[in-house]
């Protein structure tokens, strides 16, 4: 794979050629020159509009379907839209069917995803299939490849069972992952528990929800030890928790959805079940206090949350709707409609230092791991314009700026609009 990407704009904070318009001569997955006006005959010239260049992008959150729930989403055409969203890593999700309790799951995982641009990365179950109380093999699982360990959003109920999966995993310096939410106090809502919901005569989620359980959460990590990532936090009242415990030199970090980031409660008001998210769309401070704290590193990483979903179990009743949305085609569009590129493309790259993903700055002689995009134009979203087998997006009828060109990564190049 010889490839020259002519005319690219670098942003790179770790790069000697930050900010500066270079050519970038690719051989084999790794970059071996870098300047103005390069020729190399042989190689596949990448030309394109006003293009730029960052480290390749990643996202702790994602879920197709496969195993199980193919129908919703393969692993090969979501990696795929992962590569035409920017994105070169992605954490896989353990809302499957078997869930990813063995070995052998996260082998036929590693076997799916491999070969491709994007990077795959599996995360395994805290718990196993039989029983919610029952650790899983964990260390087995890690000898395998799991990345992290998450129940997804089935939060952990027993507080003895996150102490237990703290301590174990401390010794292997893994990552458990909690899903902050308190199911008894949030009583089957479907939404944020505010004036919205009032007026609309739905039943509400409090952000207590959220709050009491994360707070529970830090109090075993800071007996426990370990590492925990808190998935998708949605509130201001989580951020307040999260930098306290940091403050404190507890071993914690965080992400936030960039549905929460667009979109507030308001968004349920015309009964769209793409808005029936989990966590729930909050009230305009949480928005505010969200994007602020991502900016100053309050919140460690953004995801797309990508959740796909079959239509049967969105064209329904609100009440029955299943909760959940796409997004990694939008997260690009949806931070630099409220971000500048470079904040942007920085906020993209973050999470992999804490999950221990290589970085390869762009420069001669590293590993070419890069996405190509441009800050250029807009991008209407439409059901048709929808790469993923599922269509479950609350962006559809945005606006959003700007496009992603695709990736060159791991040996392979997708490079598409060209």
């Amino acid at each position: 794979m010889n490839i020259l990407i002519k005319a690219a704009k670098i942003l790179d904070a770790n790069s000697p050629h930050h900010n500066t318009q270079q050519d970038i001569y690719i051989e084999n997955g790794v970059i071996k020159a870098i300047g103005k006006d390069l020729n190399y005959p042989k190689a596949t010239e990448v030309s394109l509009d006003n293009l730029h260049v960052s480290q390749g992008w990643f996202d702790s959150s994602v879920s197709f379907g496969e195993p199980g729930y193919e129908e919703r989403e393969t692993i090969a055409n979501g990696l795929e839209v992962a590569a035409r969203s920017g994105f070169t890593h992605i954490a896989y999700n353990t809302n499957t069917l078997p869930k990813p309790d063995s070995r052998a799951d996260i082998a036929f995982l590693l076997e799916q995803a491999n070969g491709n641009a994007v990077k795959l990365y599996p995360k395994a179950c805290i718990t196993s299939a039989q029983s919610e109380d029952k650790l899983a093999p964990l260390r087995e699982l890690h000898a395998a490849g799991a990345f992290s360990f998450s129940n997804h959003k089935t939060p952990i109920t027993n507080a003895n069972t996150l102490k237990l999966a703290l301590q174990y995993t401390h010794d292997f310096n893994a990552i458990v992952e909690s899903f902050p939410y308190d199911k008894d106090m949030a009583n089957d809502g479907i939404m944020h528990e505010g004036a919205v919901s009032t007026a609309l005569g739905l039943n509400g989620i409090p952000s207590v929800v959220e709050s009491m359980q994360l707070q529970r959460d830090l109090e075993v990590l800071k007996y426990a030890n370990g590492k925990l990532h808190i998935p998708t936090i949605s509130t201001e009242a989580s951020i307040t928790l999260i930098k306290d415990a940091k403050k404190d030199k507890q071993d914690v970090s965080c992400s936030v959805a960039i549905h929460n980031l667009f979109f507030t409660d308001e968004a349920l008001q015309g009964f769209d079940a793409n808005a029936k998210l989990m966590p729930p769309l909050r009230k305009e401070s949480d928005q505010e206090a969200l994007r602020k704290a991502l900016l100053n590193g309050d919140i460690d990483m953004v995801t797309s949350d990508h959740q796909p979903l079959n239509s049967e179990l969105k064209n329904v009743e609100l009440d029955s709707a299943h909760f959940g949305s796409i997004g990694l085609e939008h997260s690009f569009g949806c931070l630099l409609s409220m971000f500048s590129i470079e904040q942007t493309t920085e906020i993209l790259t973050r999470g992999k230092n804490r999950f221990g993903i290589a970085e390869h700055s762009i420069d001669v002689g590293k590993t070419a791991d890069v996405t190509l995009f441009t800050p250029s134009g807009t991008t209407e979203i439409t059901k048709a314009s929808i790469c993923s087998a599922s269509k479950n997006s609350l962006f559809i009828g945005e606006s959003l700026p700007g496009k992603v060109y695709g990736v060159i990564a791991h040996g392979k190049a997708q490079v598409f609009n060209a």
